[in-house]
């Protein structure tokens, strides 16, 4: 991605690219296929879910929240259980149904399902996996042995960047892949264009401060990296005096490159990652790498300009690259094929895979079953194939049409809010309106799909089928460049559970997946609708306006169409957000702290989300000649009903270990802060339940944006 797809992220995380899809999980395979034989259970809406016996003045997480989480307990091959996992489980029983019927070797099958039904069938195959044991992977070993020179290792990274999935995943840490990301994405001044884009990567860890922090618990972790590094070189064939020399080179290389790499705070903003360089200035910064071999061998078409995100980053490499000894640069790409490979190998080798990067990193106890594994990487490899029968399926177009009507709702209620702000001048208005008319609303999935004939897929080699939708999808991308953008691009499955604003598309996307109980259900009032989807429409919107997405225009060009006294203004009531979500997390363990400058856009997109969505609502009750504090059956008022459904959507129980993990390297706050930080900011709230100031749900300065 050109910049951060800002994202709801509904699921709390998504967990390292190592792990390759360990999500979620049932208790062990026997559990899972007892459980797989019925329908997943789904969770609805019940305001009498609160616990009456706390006050939502105090504290409307628990009030909201107590009762679920008591009840939810997280399973054992969980890292967090919220009121969305149930639906995450019934997504994907339904791929997994669709995959196990294509599977079935019958000559009438399709294009289409002879590669989802063989990429499951060679997946689902445990014992032909692990009576392969490392063949699969033997002749990559071997093509990293025969490296002479380090002139060769340039034709060794583009070839890696072929092999595994995420050679461009440029999020707010770094690309997931050994050396730098390569790909053609939006150009950052012109968003018309496609250009070449390079970006920081090479750490195996989730991010720089894994490995540069010096506090005792990420000391502590390092260590155990450097263990688990040991262990996989031991189980590749290596003896255990060379598997421990092994795992220090890569550390210390890993390291090294962590220390050069742009911090998370500084990536959020785009200008900072802008950084135009022609060819000749891409040799002079890293000239150990050739880059017209490299180009040439990822078939890249000539880009008019290269963006390179992180300068100081590719100088600290090149440094790197021409100090260390071959043979360590050797050790450290081994290992990166050893690491990626991992989890699609035999037993031993994902055992290894899931102790450190699940259970060590994130608390996970027990992996998940196999087919929830493989479904994951089928959405993952040929989603959008998989993707067509999860629509027919799932999503009938009454759930679009309502949708539509909910999108256009909010949409309103954002120009009327733009309109009524007080500290907008009319001609920072008046261009906010026009970039607000200018997004495209994208609901359910895609207008076309995705011709994956390109892809070769066989019953019998799973890692050559991961390897094969690798580079499909990497040099689907790199052959953007110096062609018109593709407005139709989805970056997100039809089955997801989240959604997202791109800002240089400028389009809002809500995948099918999301579309279901208990974020939207057709049987539910506009009220709990509202208050669940429709904040995410909301979120998303003002993803459009937050302190990053501002700076983009109605065409997606990062140029500044604010005037200088209303940038200022945003700024200061900016940082009231950005202050106030900088906090102690609990629940992480102690002395971690949130930094409210990583999470101060999808804070910001939090608080306008559920403002424009309450806004729309009280606009729709009021056509059916009703108002948001009128009662319903249940005796409770529509904007009872309201904060309610919104809160119930983001209750979820989280393990201490993920909860550190996402302080660290996620740009979201924990659920309890996505609430109760975000209501105490409402006066709606209080006139709601009564809450008076000097009660925690009445914050004394409370912050506004949008």
């Amino acid at each position: 991605m050109s910049i951060r797809r800002v994202i709801l992220c509904l699921v709390v995380l998504t967990l390292p690219v190592a792990m390759l899809g360990q999500k979620s999980a049932l208790p062990n395979d026997a559990g899972a296929a007892e459980e797989s034989k019925s329908t997943p259970k789904l969770e609805h809406f019940d305001p009498n879910l609160t616990d009456k016996e706390l006050s939502p003045c105090d504290d409307f997480y628990k009030y909201s929240c107590k009762k679920w989480l008591t009840a939810n307990p997280i399973p054992a091959d969980q890292v967090y259980w919220s009121t969305g996992s149930g639906l995450q489980l019934w997504n994907e029983n339904l791929l997994r149904e669709t995959l196990e019927a294509s599977s079935k070797n019958d000559p009438k099958r399709s294009a289409v399902q002879q590669k989802i039904g063989d990429y499951w069938a060679a997946c689902m195959d445990e014992s032909g996996i692990e009576a392969a044991g490392l063949k699969p992977l033997q002749p990559e070993l071997e093509r990293i042995a025969a490296i002479k020179s380090k002139k060769e290792i340039t034709l060794e990274i583009a070839h890696l960047h072929h092999l595994f999935p995420g050679t461009w995943e440029q999020g707010d840490n770094q690309t997931n892949s050994p050396f730098f990301g390569f790909t053609g994405q939006q150009d950052y001044d012109d968003a018309s264009k496609v250009v070449a884009q390079i970006d920081q990567g090479g750490l195996s860890l989730p991010s720089r401060d894994y490995y540069i922090k010096t506090d005792e618990k990420s000391v502590a972790t390092l260590k155990q990296f450097r263990a688990h590094v040991h262990k996989m070189f031991v189980l590749a064939g290596e003896k255990e005096a060379q598997a421990g020399g092994d795992a220090d080179a890569v550390i210390e290389l890993e390291t090294a490159l962590a220390q050069a790499q742009m911090d998370n705070v500084k990536r959020r903003d785009p200008k900072n990652i802008n950084n135009k360089m022609s060819l000749a200035q891409i040799r002079e910064l890293t000239p150990s790498i050739d880059w017209d071999i490299y180009l040439k061998t990822v078939k890249a078409p000539a880009s008019d300009h290269y963006i390179v995100t992180a300068p100081d980053f590719f100088r600290a490499e090149e440094k790197l690259l021409a100090g260390r000894p071959i043979e360590q640069w050797k050790t450290y790409i081994r290992w990166q094929v050893i690491h990626r490979a991992a989890p699609v190998l035999n037993k031993a080798m994902v055992d290894e895979n899931f102790d450190f990067f699940a259970r060590t990193l994130a608390g996970q106890e027990q992996n998940q079953p196999r087919w929830r594994r493989c479904v994951h990487n089928a959405d993952r490899d040929l989603g959008e194939a998989l993707g067509q029968a999860y629509v027919d399926r799932a999503f009938p177009p009454e759930s679009k049409a309502r949708t539509i009507e909910m999108v256009h709702a909010i949409e309103g209620a954002m120009h009327d809010d733009i309109e009524s702000v007080s500290w907008m001048t009319p001609a920072t208005k008046e261009q906010a309106i026009v970039k607000l008319k200018g997004i495209e609303d994208k609901i359910g999935y895609p207008s076309h799909w995705r011709d994956y004939s390109g892809v070769k897929v066989t019953r019998d080699n799973y890692l050559g089928n991961v390897q094969q939708a690798s580079a499909f999808e990497f040099e689907r991308w790199v052959a953007k460049i110096g062609k018109p953008v593709d407005r139709s691009e989805w970056t997100m499955t039809p089955p997801t559970i989240n959604a997202y604003y791109d800002p240089q598309l400028n389009t809002i996307n809500f995948p099918a997946g999301i579309l279901q109980p208990p974020f939207f259900e057709k049987a539910m009032d506009d009220s709990v609708n509202f208050g669940a989807i429709g904040m995410v429409i909301g979120h998303e919107l003002t993803h459009g306006f937050d302190d990053q997405g501002r700076k983009f225009d109605a065409q997606g060009n990062l140029r500044d169409w604010w005037t200088v006294e209303d940038a200022k203004e945003y700024d200061e009531r900016g940082k009231c957000i950005s202050d106030e979500y900088t906090q102690e997390v609990p629940d992480a363990g102690p002395g971690v702290k949130q930094n409210g400058l990583l999470t101060q856009g999808e804070d910001t997109a939090d608080n306008g989300g559920v403002h424009l969505a309450l806004n729309a609502l009280a606009t729709e009750l009021k056509k059916q000649g009703k108002s948001l504090d009128d009662k319903g059956p249940d005796g409770w008022t529509y904007r009872q009903r309201f904060f309610l459904s919104y809160a119930y959507s983001w209750c979820a129980n989280i393990r201490p270990e993920v909860a550190r993990l996402v302080v660290t390297t996620n740009p979201h706050s924990m659920p309890i802060f996505r609430i109760d930080d975000v209501v105490s900011n409402m006066s709606e709230f209080a006139q709601a339940f009564g809450c008076q100031p000097g009660q925690k749900m009445v914050r004394a300065n409370a912050c506004r944006v949008w």
